[in-house]
């Protein structure tokens, strides 16, 4: 093909694939590198064009779906909380008064100083109260009132 040997075309494309996957890490391209593998054996042992197409479709296909899934499981099971996510479900202090319709309203949790909104747009949550952690939306903790809170 193009006066090239068929085998050095399929290990550029194995290269070139190796290389992509290097640089994106996205476990996409990774598989058809495995894939020209193949079509690179089979053009050494002097396949025809057609197998090695197959050949290339098959295993790339194959490992796209079989394998692929497997591997990202793998990769996303060991997922980190990061330090906002570890406060959700967690007690606060609120040390500014809570009210949506304001906005205003500060908690401390773990030391820390975040802006807080209630998850109910009417509750006003007094100074001193403690709440807990709902959700984080953005930079703001949304918290329900452990203590009796002052309807408006």
């Amino acid at each position: 093909m193009f006066g090239i040997p068929a085998y050095l075309l399929w290990l550029a494309a194995v290269i070139l694939l190796a290389i992509l996957e290097a640089s994106t890490m996205a476990l996409t391209c990774i598989w058809f590198a495995a894939g020209a593998v193949a079509a690179f054996l089979i053009a050494l042992l002097g396949g025809g064009f057609w197998p090695q197409i197959i050949l290339f479709t098959l295993v790339s296909g194959i490992c796209l779906a079989a394998v692929r899934p497997m591997a990202m499981r793998h990769l996303n099971s060991q997922k980190t909380a990061t330090n906002a996510d570890r406060v959700i479900g967690h007690e606060a202090l609120v040390i500014e008064t809570i009210d949506n319709r304001l906005p205003s309203g500060q908690v401390r949790v773990s030391g820390q100083v975040w802006t807080a909104r209630s998850t109910d747009e009417h509750t006003v949550i007094p100074e001193s109260a403690t709440v807990v952690i709902q959700q984080i939306q953005g930079v703001k903790l949304i918290v329900e009132p452990i203590d009796t809170p002052v309807a408006h």
